[in-house]
């Protein structure tokens, strides 16, 4: 018998001896045939030349550095530069320091199908790498009626079935089973569900929720426009276009963005900006303005007025900290610049952003006043808070009271009294917009209705959710009358599990003393009525559209299945908590405000909810949400839907026309 030592040693000393290959850690778009080594199901899918970025991290051996990357797609040299970056510095942790970053900005497409892509990475001895992926370019079907000019997509943030229909009972009410009057939403001909998952969780949160509907790409949570990348500089990540820049490249539409929350914020920030960081504020609003000439950005409202606001001047939070500037040297980021037309960006906290946009032709509106005088503006910048708005029920209130000459509402605690509603922004937005030749896409968010639901703030929800419906009928009635405009419904997910669990068996004066009495017996067993003892809440509409009260006898009661504890009356609460976002929170009267749900509830009636998830706020769900569509191409928006699917039908009725027939009723024909 031969003896085996002697080979076992020689087979050790090879493999000692072999050179190591790099490795690829990432390949951007994202894919499963990356990842898994299965060709389906293709997750990034892209219009006919769109825009995006190819990237791949590379590892080298010990010892080596990456020399060289280049990328195919189909087998075909990628005829762009490739920017090679390595993490000695500015990287994630995990990411080892001799990794490279190699990146091609602003590839695109024109041919439809599945493609591959490969990169081939080489180390400085000569050894390499290859890696691949796949995405699709999706085709534009044969067209069957004519373009739509206009498209108006309508958010309702964290806007579930549930909030939908607590709107309906409280603003229309029911008799004997049948709605008395619909909402505005409920009349759109054509209704879909949405798959609403993100990149990286089934729960999605506002960033990617918005982001899908507008790029046909799942993005991570907190993540805007961009594939994930593993380096720390939050507007360096891989690109994908816009519907916005997509339009205004190819057909020169305008863009207009129009929110109750901060500008900043995830939704409207989800329409124009590039970032891995929602975050980051500064770089947010000054990429709205610096980038304006690729998204053809012609009006922007909402909250936010902190990021506009030089550092220094009281209220302001601009920050160097948050801001970005390309590198003009390292082609990593100056790619981003030539490739993409993209600002390089400056850490200019100084910077006064409201006097840059009226500069370049925008007519400024710091109140209602001042945004109803705008009436021959060309271009609209309104920045009517701090930060977010306050929510309808304390608009209302203020403005009601005022009339009475009575002071010291929630709005005026705000300091910014004079806000207007979400209509009211809607119908001048639209004023302005239907001035542009080429048409244009606008983004009307209502909010607060997630984060009311979020701080499980029943009727605070309940309005924002009304004002958002008569923002609806303010574009309904614009499309109606031009006949070129598509307008969707829908939200970026559901928030809180909100549930219409019925309706109070007591008076509103009851229902308080039964607070008074206190206990779970008096607060649940005497008041919540459900099956035929819900019965059909009643509320009463002032003039103004919305419920005289809110405490009203025999209400509508509402629980929440992904809620943090609470303490429950079931009664409106008083104040709205501290907004942690507006920049003088920490002084009177704010600082006097409840910062969560337990201080605000401060054992109440002693009936204490326990929550089902960790911390002091409801949370998202992955439950799917409605979308509901209206005007030319609606009756496409059917059936159960992906969320990056909205994008590819939208885009097809505004390049090629539409494919299914129009709600027509009183409606124009659209443009062929």
């Amino acid at each position: 018998m031969k003896p085996v030592l002697p080979l076992l040693v020689l087979s050790l000393a090879a493999i000692g001896t072999a050179q190591a290959a790099p490795t690829v850690s990432r390949l951007t778009p994202p894919s499963e045939l990356f990842a898994t080594g299965q060709p389906d199901p293709v997750i990034a899918r892209f219009l006919p030349g769109q825009r995006f970025d190819l990237q791949a991290t590379v590892k080298p051996e010990a010892g080596q550095r990456i020399t060289e990357a280049r990328f195919f797609i189909d087998g075909k040299p990628v005829s762009a530069p490739v920017a090679l970056r390595d993490c000695a510095s500015g990287c994630v942790k995990g990411v080892p320091a001799e990794s490279a970053i190699a990146t091609v900005r602003a590839v695109s497409l024109d041919k439809a199908g599945r493609h591959e892509f490969t990169v081939v990475a080489t180390q400085g001895n000569g050894e390499k790498v290859t890696a691949r992926g796949n995405f699709e370019v999706v085709p534009f079907d044969v067209a069957t009626g004519g373009k739509v000019r206009n498209v108006i997509l309508m958010v309702g943030d964290g806007m579930g079935a549930s909030q939908r229909t607590a709107a309906r009972i409280v603003k229309g009410g029911y008799a004997q089973g049948k709605a008395i009057a619909p909402l505005a939403m409920d009349t759109f001909p054509a209704t879909a569900l949405v798959k609403t998952a993100s990149l990286n969780s089934v729960v999605t949160d506002s960033s990617p929720g918005m982001t899908s509907y507008v790029s046909g790409n799942k993005n991570n949570n907190n993540e805007e426009g961009v594939f994930p990348d593993d380096t720390t500089d939050p507007f360096d990540n891989p690109r994908i276009e816009y519907l916005s820049e997509y339009l205004h490249r190819t057909q020169g539409k305008a863009l207009g963005i129009v929110t109750t929350a901060d500008v900043f914020d995830a939704t409207p920030a989800g329409n124009a900006v590039h970032t891995s960081n929602r975050g980051a504020g500064t770089g947010i609003v000054d990429q709205f303005f610096d980038d304006r000439g690729n998204t053809g950005l012609t009006v922007l409202m909402g909250g936010g007025r902190k990021w506009f606001l030089p550092a220094g001047t009281p209220g302001s939070e601009r920050a160097d900290g948050n801001d970005y500037a390309f590198s003009a040297t390292d082609p990593h980021t100056a790619e981003i610049v030539r490739r993409w037309g993209a600002a390089p960006g400056s850490k200019d906290k100084g910077r006064d952003l409201i006097r840059d946009f009226q500069g370049a032709g925008f007519q400024y509106a710091a109140t209602k006043t001042e945004m109803d005088a705008a009436t021959g503006a060309d271009r609209l910048l309104g920045l009517f808070a701090f930060s977010n708005m306050n929510v309808a029920l304390d608009k209302i209130d203020g403005r009601r009271g005022a009339k009475k000459g009575i002071t010291g509402s929630v709005v005026d605690d705000y300091g910014f009294p004079d806000q207007p509603m979400l209509d009211e922004m809607t119908t001048r937005a639209l004023s302005v917009l239907r001035k542009q030749r080429n048409g244009f896409v606008l983004m009307v968010e209502g909010a607060s209705i997630d984060k009311q639901a979020h701080n499980m703030d029943t009727e605070r929800w309940m309005l924002d959710t009304i004002e958002f419906d008569r923002a609806i009928q303010v574009a309904q009635d614009f499309a109606r009358e031009q006949g070129d405009t598509l307008v969707i419904v829908t939200a970026d997910h559901e928030c809180s599990g909100a549930a219409l669990i019925g309706g109070s068996m007591l008076t509103d004066s009851a229902l308080r003393a039964a607070g008074e009495a206190r206990g779970v017996a008096n607060l649940r067993d005497k008041v919540v009525g459900v099956y035929e003892k819900a019965g059909f809440p009643r509320y009463r509409l002032a003039a103004d559209g919305y419920p005289e009260a809110t405490d009203i006898d025999y209400r509508l009661l509402v629980g929440y299945g992904a809620n943090a504890d609470r303490h429950e009356d079931w009664r409106t609460n008083n104040t709205p908590l501290r907004d942690s976002q507006q920049p003088l929170v920490k002084q009177e009267p704010l600082k006097w405000y409840p910062a969560n749900p337990m201080e605000r509830d401060d054992a109440m009636g002693d009936f204490l909810v326990t929550g089902q998830v960790p911390g002091e706020s409801a949370v998202h769900t992955a439950t799917d949400i409605p979308l509901s569509a209206f005007g030319p191409g609606a009756l496409a928006f059917t059936g159960v839907i992906d969320n990056t699917d909205v994008f590819f039908k939208l885009a097809q009725a505004a390049v090629k026309g539409t494919t299914a027939p129009a709600d027509a009723r009183g409606s124009k024909r659209p443009r062929k």
